[in-house]
């Protein structure tokens, strides 16, 4: 059995918004990156995966427990704990070409897939799990970051972030969605608006969805 991860305390809504607040400030010296709608898109990769992976031991963690067999979704050495927990983890250009290329060297010291290469690449073994799931986020996602250090330095931040409650998860939503508005601001007319989070929590009580079911969206407003 692994062992215990040192208990985390969980990020306040204060904390989370001056991390990602920093992030950005990081984010705006690197020259790959031109304004708000390069921005929000490498915040949301970064932490996806951070997000994914606490899930995933959670879950390995949960299946021990219980004495039923495990399969991650992601393997090693592409899990966020492999390669973005460390902060003395790989950086620079040798990080840069993990995310991007198609083969690079790898946090194990071996040669093989690049990061979005092998996410882009994952196939559930009976098309119904997350690895399809992860493919299609990554599929047309980009990192644009130019500069290896300073993508160390936002993964040291979004590292530092620990949510596991639902309403700590609220609040990561509240926030997204308070860059979304930002993006869409940026992006001027193309920009769109997004469902309130008081009128989703409505929705939600009013149609109380179960697992498996489908929820049809016939038609929706336009700005």
């Amino acid at each position: 059995m692994p062992p215990k991860k040192p208990v985390t305390s969980q990020t306040t809504a204060q904390q989370l918004g001056a991390i990602i607040k920093s992030a950005r400030n990081i984010m705006r010296k690197d020259k790959g990156l031109n304004g708000d709608l390069d921005r929000l898109p490498m915040l949301t990769w970064i932490m996806f995966l951070k997000f994914l992976d606490d899930m995933e031991q959670l879950r390995e963690t949960n299946a021990q427990l219980a004495g039923t067999p495990f399969r991650p979704d992601i393997a090693p050495p592409y899990r966020w704990r492999d390669w973005g927990a460390e902060a003395g983890g790989i950086t620079g250009a040798e990080l840069i070409a993990f995310v991007n290329n198609d083969e690079a060297m790898r946090p194990n010291g071996t040669r093989g897939a690049g990061l979005f290469y092998y996410l882009r690449g994952l196939r559930s073994l009976d098309g119904a799990d997350r690895r399809d799931v992860i493919a299609t986020v990554f599929k047309g996602m980009q990192n644009r970051m130019a500069d290896g250090y300073l993508l160390r330095d936002v993964i040291t931040l979004v590292n530092g972030i620990h949510l596991t409650a639902s309403a700590e998860m609220h609040t990561l939503s509240r926030l997204y969605e308070t860059l979304l508005r930002e993006m869409r601001d940026a992006a001027g007319d193309s920009g769109e608006f997004y469902t309130p989070r008081p009128a989703v929590r409505f929705m939600v009580q009013v149609m109380d969805p179960r697992l498996g079911e489908t929820v049809q969206q016939p038609a929706r407003s336009a700005a």
